[in-house]
Parts: structure tokens; sequence; C-alpha cells
């Protein structure tokens, strides 16, 4: 079902009672109704109230989305009201149709509004404190502090800020975007950083892996060795036994450690240790 707002220009629109009394003459007609004439019927309806889903609509604009959208919101909500509306159950149709497409249109800003989704504690405290904020601002005259808004809402200050930075989440900025020059990067330049470790990631995970095979001693051997950077003459001191065993052991957990890491059996190179000298 397609609505155009042209078929309800301003100077054809019926005033309130003379709508409300031509709404409840074609709820009666609807009442009786069936197939494609309950249809027609429930189309006359809503050409009725195009204009209200409009100014609803109009309610929620510059909050990140597009008005249109808002509208056939407001539409779709306006056709739910009507299936739903029993005559008699509320002073008139129209305010029974308000608070289905208010409700409507705010559980599209809560389910697919945000671009980035807040958790909902920050949605539903983001409520308070924007209305809190406008009474302060109207009873006082200027803008309240983050203190007196979290004073009035009964949340910490922390929490109104947070919810300050939630709210970008409707339309935040694009890392695509450029600035008013166009020689300059855009926005990502100057967040994006290369990642260095990041091409060893996986390599790291494997050894950690395969460490997991060394008993604690070896690791500590590795770790005097590899990381605080001794020679193999300060870690023979340092665990009572000569420099020949520091090598000799060095080497074999070298070579246990390439063997878990590789699939083949190719003999580890020379160069896993540097050879013994009289300087190391």
């Amino acid at each position: 079902m397609a609505f155009s707002d042209s078929t309800d220009p301003a100077h054809l629109r019926p005033s309130f009672a003379e709508r409300d009394a031509e709404t409840t003459i074609l709820f009666q007609r609807l009442s009786v109704a069936s197939g494609h004439e309950a249809e027609h019927v429930v189309e006359e309806i809503t050409l009725l109230y195009l204009d209200l889903c409009t100014r609803m609509a109009a309610r929620y604009d510059g909050r990140g989305i597009e008005h249109d959208d808002l509208v056939q919101v407001a539409r779709l909500a306006l056709v739910k009201a009507i299936r739903r509306y029993e005559p008699g159950h509320a002073p008139s149709f129209a305010a029974y149709a308000v608070p289905t497409i208010s409700g409507e249109l705010k559980r599209w800003f809560r389910d697919r509004g945000w671009v980035v989704r807040p958790p909902r504690r920050l949605q539903e405290l983001r409520a308070d404190v924007n209305a809190t904020r406008a009474a302060l601002e109207q009873q006082s005259g200027s803008t309240p502090s983050d203190a007196q808004v979290a004073d009035a809402v009964g949340s910490t200050v922390a929490q109104v800020r947070e919810v300050d930075v939630a709210a970008t989440g409707f339309s935040p900025l694009s890392l695509d975007c450029s600035p008013a020059d166009d020689d300059r990067p855009g926005l990502e330049a100057f967040l994006a950083c290369d990642d260095h470790a990041l091409e060893s990631a996986d390599d790291r995970v494997c050894l950690t892996e395969a460490l997991t095979e060394l008993d604690d001693g070896e690791r500590e051997l590795l770790l005097m060795r590899y990381v605080e950077g001794m020679t193999q003459r300060e870690i023979g001191d340092a665990r009572g036994i000569s420099q020949m065993q520091v090598s000799r052991t060095l080497r074999r957990i070298t070579v246990r450690l390439h063997d878990h890491l590789v699939d083949d059996s190719e003999d580890v190179d020379d160069t896993l240790e540097p050879p013994l000298t009289t300087a190391s």
C-alpha cells in the first residue's frame, strides 16, 4: 500500500471534528467489510491521517535518520493502529493512533537508528539525560553542567558523559571522510597505524605452544639467553655448569623447538645458536 502526501493537500484537510466523524463511519463500514472492500476502507482511513504521520515523524528529524524513513515508519504504524483499533475503547481513533505511532518511532530509533549501538542502559539513560537537561536549561536559562544533570537524574557525572559520547553512535564520523582541503589525507590517516607485531602473531602463538613442551629449567635457560641477553659463560656461572654444557643444552632445546614448529625433518641450521667462542 503506497501513499502520497499530495493526496491530502492542506486546503482540503477536514477539521478534527469532521475527520473524527468520518473515521467513525469508516470503522463502522470496516466492521462488516471483508476482502478487497476491507482493504479499501483501511486505505481511506489511512489517507485521512497521513498528515498526522508526517507531523509526528518531523519531531524526530535531525537525529541521524532520514525524514522519509521516519515517515514510512509512522505510516506503517498507522496501518497497524487501524487494524488493532476497537471503536469505543478510546476517546477517538487519533487518541489511540498517536501513542502507537510514537512507540513505533521510538522502537525504530532504539533498534535500528544506531550505526554504533550502545548498551541498552545507555539508551535508556540517554532519554532521561536529554529530558532533564532540557528542563534544567528552561528553568535556569543557561546550559546546565554535567554535575547538575547527573544529580537530577540520580547518576554519576561519568555516566552522563558516557551518554554524550554514545549519542554520536547515531551518525558517527566516517573514517573515509576528508577535510575541506582535498590535498590532505582522510581521517583514517590520523588514526590508523602499522602494527608490525601483527605480522609475527601466528609465530608467537605457535612458539607459545612449543614452549609448553619444555620444563621450567629449559624455559629459564632460554629466558636468560634470549630475553635477558646473558652470555653462555654468565649463564654457566649462574647455574653452576660449564659453558660447554650451556651451549649443548641450548642447541638441544632449539632443535626440539624447530622440530615442533616445522613439519619436515630437515636438519636445524647451524645459525640457530652462535658458535661457541671464548668471548661468548
